[in-house]
């Protein structure tokens, strides 16, 4: 009998021993946290000390890789955390630049001096002037041209005079007078020299181009070199819109796309133009590039100077992005997160692309039919560095 009572007594001590390890061991499998303060964290029920809130149980198993995390759905619902399935979509990409109106230089002409002299009188004195071609520009007053204009006449005389004895006065006349062409008389002054058979202390010059005047290095009284520039004109009823794209973004900037060019200061003026040129020369200090529209101006409304945003639209391209919101990005890579199963999420390192309309195309890291958090990514992250 007393060996019957003792075995009883094992048997019990067994059973309690193994109850109270299981107890045990599903306490350490549960721990307790506040789904409005996750950094508390306690070994057993109770209040939030912050907000007083019950505290919710949480199982240590449900915790996987280091990039997961389990929530519970009072969590998910403080958290507004929301989800959506990635599909392939239409991507419109377009990129947009500041920049500022300037003169297109392929319809520049600079104006100079033919023969060297002193500038007796300038026509037109004002930076903006508009000067048509043939119009009157400047009297010059040149020795050395009036020399010549001298043997022009004295030429012409002889030859009227002696005709061809001795001397070829013909060939005289001739040399002297492609002299005054070269050195910018007009074929209507040599024949107007010609008839009166009288020269003038000065020569006047005439507009060879139109344009409107953007220098003017000379004043009244200046003796000017052969080849000085009297003014430079510029052709207005085209300009160029030049921006500046850093050299990270050439790639994915698409040169033949049509290029959007709206003017802040002139209400209401948007032009369409073509990428006509980019710079094949890279700054090295800022890292920078230009790109250069053609815009045109025919209303004369446009100056150079005026800044400009352009705007590159690309065509819509099918891929795979996201909202700009649920990509977090720390300089270093960026991150998503996705659904795993109800109430558990795992991260993900994604690489992107372009940027668009608040979406962000994602190249690789995820695939069509991935559920991915869209809204409260924050939230899951700093949770996640809480909890690790």
């Amino acid at each position: 009998m007393r060996q019957i009572i003792i075995a009883v007594l094992l048997s019990w001590m067994i059973i309690s021993c193994g109850t109270k390890k299981e107890k045990a061991a599903v306490a350490d499998d549960v721990y307790y946290t506040c789904s409005m303060d996750p950094q508390v964290v306690e070994a057993k029920p109770g209040k939030c000390p912050i907000c007083h809130m019950e505290l919710t149980p949480v199982s240590k198993k449900l915790q996987e890789a280091a990039n997961e995390i389990q929530l519970s759905p009072e969590q998910i619902t403080l958290g507004n955390i929301h989800v959506d399935t990635l599909r392939n979509g239409m991507f419109n990409n377009k990129t947009i630049l500041t920049g500022t109106l300037t003169f297109n230089e392929l319809t520049t002409n600079a104006i100079s001096a033919r023969i060297g002299g002193r500038i007796e009188r300038l026509y037109f004195k004002n930076l903006g002037d508009r000067i048509a071609k043939g119009d009157r520009l400047f009297d010059l007053y040149s020795e050395e041209l009036n020399n010549v204009k001298q043997e022009f006449l004295l030429a012409v005389e002889k030859q009227s005079k002696l005709g061809n004895s001795l001397i070829d006065y013909k060939t005289l006349v001739e040399s002297a007078r492609n002299k005054l062409v070269l050195w910018g008389m007009s074929d209507s002054q040599i024949e107007s020299l010609k008839t009166s058979g009288k020269t003038s202390v000065v020569t006047t010059f005439y507009a060879t181009a139109s344009g409107t005047v953007t220098e003017l290095p000379v004043k009244e009284g200046d003796y000017v070199m052969e080849g000085g520039t009297i003014v430079k004109l510029a052709d207005l009823s085209a300009l160029w819109a030049e921006a500046q794209v850093y050299t990270s973004r050439l790639s994915l900037l698409n040169t033949n796309a049509s290029a959007l060019v709206q003017i802040p200061d002139v209400v209401g003026k948007t032009l369409t133009g073509k990428i006509e040129f980019v710079n094949p020369e890279i700054n090295p200090d800022t890292r920078i590039n230009l790109i250069r529209i053609n815009v045109p101006n025919k209303d004369g409304s446009l100056k150079p100077g005026m800044p400009v945003y352009v705007t590159i639209q690309d065509p819509p391209q099918k891929m795979l992005s996201l909202p700009v919101d649920a990509v977090l990005r720390d300089g270093k890579e960026a991150v998503v997160w996705t659904q795993v199963s109800a109430n558990k999420f795992a991260s993900k390192t994604v690489e992107t692309g372009r940027e668009a309309e608040g979406m962000i195309e994602i190249t690789s890291g995820l695939k069509d039919g991935d559920v991915v958090v869209v809204s409260g990514a924050y939230l899951l992250q700093s949770e996640n560095v809480f909890r690790k």
